[in-house]
């Protein structure tokens, strides 16, 4: 009770940010002129962005409870349909409808183009590095594309592995990591990703470990999620590290 009374004054208190001014659905291209949808959280244009990107099988509607919270942090948020996924909360995955539709490949590796062309369509926006949030597959490929691209200036991986087969080796791709990195997962997950992330030497590195058995992917942030709230916590204690 205690740690959900102090993330419930967080959102309260902390950042004066101003409030939620437009929540749309926009669109743009792919890196193979794909149509993404996106829904956009907008306070303040000259905020920095947070791209939220979907656990496989879902849409941008596993951040239909979260992203007004994500921007709390003091950021705008664009939460995208990347093209492996359905639906979930309600919310039809159209970009993975659209790729179909143009007989594209839909495999978790092919979604790497779309996360991209988020991260570059929140940069022309207002020029800021974006912090790039990942659930389950996405995660993995928010760790692999922040370990490259110099448009991101941190990630928050929730339950990141493995997931490619043959396709990538993530472990060994994401040793160069040097950016603002927290790393979370379900109790039961914990030592897997731990391993996964051992060698990264990056400054700031956080790996949050539950008490609770929690939930995989972004949805240990739901209510939904008995200790959702420690969660909550142990990320707000990251972001403020952030700079």
């Amino acid at each position: 009770m205690k740690k959900a009374l102090v993330v419930l004054l967080f959102f309260s208190t902390l950042y004066n940010v101003g409030v939620l001014k437009a929540q749309q659905t926009i669109t743009f291209l792919s890196k193979d002129m794909v149509i993404i949808t996106a829904d956009l959280y907008l306070v303040n244009d000259t905020l920095p962005y947070m791209i939220l990107c979907h656990q496989a099988g879902f849409s941008r509607g596993e951040y239909k409870e979260t992203a007004i919270k994500f921007t709390k942090f003091g950021y705008n948020c664009i939460a995208l349909d990347a093209r492996s996924g359905e639906g979930v909360n309600g919310i039809k995955n159209e970009t993975a409808f659209r790729a179909k539709q143009k007989n594209k490949s839909t495999d978790y590796i092919d979604a790497e183009q779309d996360i991209i062309s988020a991260i570059e369509y929140a940069y022309r926006l207002n020029k800021k590095k974006v912090i790039l949030v990942g659930s389950s597959y996405s995660a993995s490929l928010a760790l692999k594309i922040g370990t490259t691209n110099n448009l991101v200036k941190a990630v928050v991986a929730f339950s990141p592995g493995e997931y490619f087969g043959a396709k990538l080796n993530l472990k060994e791709t994401i040793k160069p990591f040097n950016k603002g990195l927290f790393v979370t997962s379900t109790l039961d997950e914990a030592t897997s990703v731990g391993n996964l992330i051992r060698d990264i030497k990056t400054p700031l590195k956080l790996q949050f470990i539950p008490t609770g058995h929690g939930e995989h992917g972004s949805k240990a942030l739901w209510e939904v999620t008995p200790n959702y709230h420690e969660y909550w916590l142990a990320l707000l204690m990251f972001m403020r590290q952030v700079k």
